[in-house]
């Protein structure tokens, strides 16, 4: 089911990942920002709540990556 992450070399999704984590720069992250709203329960909006999954679904593929190729 995940073999695609085997085609995919590391050093691109880690540059992807941060790109993604970083984006946009000013005034401040997307992530971090919706992170405060998670933590705030102001969260509620679907397209906050798909913003937050957006820019977390690289780091989620190098997460599954890193487990898969250490099993």
């Amino acid at each position: 089911m995940l073999n695609f992450l085997d085609k995919i070399p590391y050093s691109v999704l880690v540059i992807f990942t941060v790109m993604m984590l970083l984006a946009p720069l000013k005034p401040m992250p997307h992530v971090v920002e919706k992170i405060l709203m998670l933590k705030n329960g102001t969260l509620h909006r679907p397209i906050d709540i798909f913003d937050l999954f957006f820019h977390l679904f690289p780091f989620i593929l190098l997460i599954l990556k890193i487990v898969r190729d250490n099993r």
